[in-house]
Protein backbone atom coordinates (compact mmCIF):
# COMPACT_ATOMS: atom_id res chain seq x y z
CA UNK A 1 0.00 0.00 0.00
CA UNK A 2 1.34 3.88 -1.06
CA UNK A 3 -0.18 6.91 -0.43
CA UNK A 4 2.06 9.79 -0.16
CA UNK A 5 -1.03 12.10 1.02
CA UNK A 6 -1.26 9.88 4.37
CA UNK A 7 2.55 9.84 4.77
CA UNK A 8 2.14 14.10 4.58
CA UNK A 9 -0.44 14.00 7.12
CA UNK A 10 1.23 12.26 9.51
CA UNK A 11 4.64 14.73 8.73
CA UNK A 12 2.37 17.18 9.42
CA UNK A 13 1.32 16.06 12.65
CA UNK A 14 4.25 15.34 14.19
CA UNK A 15 6.10 18.32 12.88
CA UNK A 16 3.29 20.73 13.88
CA UNK A 17 2.39 18.75 17.64
CA UNK A 18 6.01 18.67 18.60
CA UNK A 19 6.16 22.20 17.61
CA UNK A 20 2.84 23.44 18.93
CA UNK A 21 3.79 21.93 22.50
CA UNK A 22 6.53 24.18 23.11
CA UNK A 23 4.54 27.23 22.07
CA UNK A 24 2.18 26.07 24.61
CA UNK A 25 4.60 25.62 27.06
CA UNK A 26 5.85 29.28 26.11
CA UNK A 27 1.77 30.53 26.13
CA UNK A 28 1.83 29.09 30.07
CA UNK A 29 5.29 30.44 30.98
CA UNK A 30 6.34 33.38 29.18
CA UNK A 31 9.05 34.07 26.88
CA UNK A 32 11.32 36.14 29.82
CA UNK A 33 14.37 33.46 28.88
CA UNK A 34 14.51 34.09 24.91
CA UNK A 35 13.66 37.69 25.32
CA UNK A 36 17.32 37.59 27.35
CA UNK A 37 18.69 35.90 24.79
CA UNK A 38 17.40 38.27 22.00
CA UNK A 39 18.67 41.44 23.76
CA UNK A 40 22.34 39.57 24.31
CA UNK A 41 22.86 39.70 20.97
CA UNK A 42 21.56 43.33 20.50
CA UNK A 43 17.94 43.19 19.38
CA UNK A 44 14.65 44.54 20.87
CA UNK A 45 13.49 42.15 24.08
CA UNK A 46 9.98 42.54 22.48
CA UNK A 47 10.92 40.51 19.03
CA UNK A 48 11.11 37.45 21.24
CA UNK A 49 7.55 37.61 21.20
CA UNK A 50 7.90 36.44 17.46
CA UNK A 51 8.23 33.23 18.73
CA UNK A 52 3.97 32.15 18.92
CA UNK A 53 3.88 32.91 15.20
CA UNK A 54 6.70 29.75 14.63
CA UNK A 55 5.37 27.94 17.48
CA UNK A 56 1.65 28.56 18.17
CA UNK A 57 0.49 29.87 14.14
CA UNK A 58 2.60 28.12 11.87
CA UNK A 59 2.40 24.30 13.94
CA UNK A 60 -2.06 24.60 14.21
CA UNK A 61 -1.37 26.18 10.11
CA UNK A 62 0.72 22.67 9.45
CA UNK A 63 -1.85 20.53 11.50
CA UNK A 64 -4.83 21.30 10.29
CA UNK A 65 -3.31 22.10 6.68
CA UNK A 66 -4.13 25.30 6.19
CA UNK A 67 -1.68 26.90 3.92
CA UNK A 68 0.68 24.23 4.98
CA UNK A 69 3.54 25.26 2.96
CA UNK A 70 3.83 28.96 4.47
CA UNK A 71 3.20 27.64 7.70
CA UNK A 72 6.18 24.90 7.72
CA UNK A 73 8.28 28.09 6.24
CA UNK A 74 7.08 30.25 9.46
CA UNK A 75 8.61 27.39 11.21
CA UNK A 76 11.82 27.26 9.47
CA UNK A 77 12.29 30.64 10.11
CA UNK A 78 11.55 30.11 14.14
CA UNK A 79 14.10 26.98 13.89
CA UNK A 80 16.77 29.00 12.50
CA UNK A 81 16.79 31.53 14.65
CA UNK A 82 16.45 29.23 17.65
CA UNK A 83 19.53 27.38 16.85
CA UNK A 84 21.05 30.52 16.09
CA UNK A 85 20.20 32.10 19.08
CA UNK A 86 20.71 29.60 21.61
CA UNK A 87 22.63 26.41 19.77
CA UNK A 88 25.34 27.62 17.49
CA UNK A 89 27.97 26.05 19.61
CA UNK A 90 26.14 22.58 19.03
CA UNK A 91 26.53 22.91 15.24
CA UNK A 92 28.95 20.47 14.49
CA UNK A 93 28.86 18.77 18.25
CA UNK A 94 27.64 15.19 18.95
CA UNK A 95 25.86 14.56 21.99
CA UNK A 96 26.14 12.16 24.64
CA UNK A 97 25.11 8.90 22.58
CA UNK A 98 26.97 10.06 20.01
CA UNK A 99 23.90 11.92 17.65
CA UNK A 100 24.07 15.52 16.89
CA UNK A 101 23.99 17.75 20.19
CA UNK A 102 20.94 19.23 17.76
CA UNK A 103 19.47 16.30 16.69
CA UNK A 104 15.69 17.33 17.67
CA UNK A 105 16.00 21.27 16.37
CA UNK A 106 17.77 19.55 13.19
CA UNK A 107 14.34 17.12 12.87
CA UNK A 108 12.01 19.94 12.91
CA UNK A 109 14.07 22.25 10.92
CA UNK A 110 14.24 19.56 8.10
CA UNK A 111 10.89 18.32 8.36
CA UNK A 112 9.47 22.01 8.22
CA UNK A 113 11.86 22.09 4.75
CA UNK A 114 9.66 18.71 3.80
CA UNK A 115 6.61 20.38 4.31
CA UNK A 116 7.78 23.42 2.01
CA UNK A 117 8.17 21.24 -0.59
CA UNK A 118 5.49 18.71 -0.94
CA UNK A 119 2.98 20.24 0.84
CA UNK A 120 -0.35 19.47 2.58
CA UNK A 121 -1.82 16.78 0.70
CA UNK A 122 -4.94 15.67 0.31
CA UNK A 123 -6.15 15.40 3.78
CA UNK A 124 -6.06 19.01 4.42
CA UNK A 125 -8.03 22.27 4.79
CA UNK A 126 -6.44 24.46 1.82
CA UNK A 127 -3.64 23.52 -0.22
Amino acid sequence: MQNADIGKLVLRLALGIMILLHGIHKLQHGVSGISGMVEGVGLPGFLAYGVFIGEVIAPIMVIIGYHTRIGAALIVGNMLVAIALAHTGELFALGGMGGWAIELQGMFLFSAVALCFLGSGRYAMKN
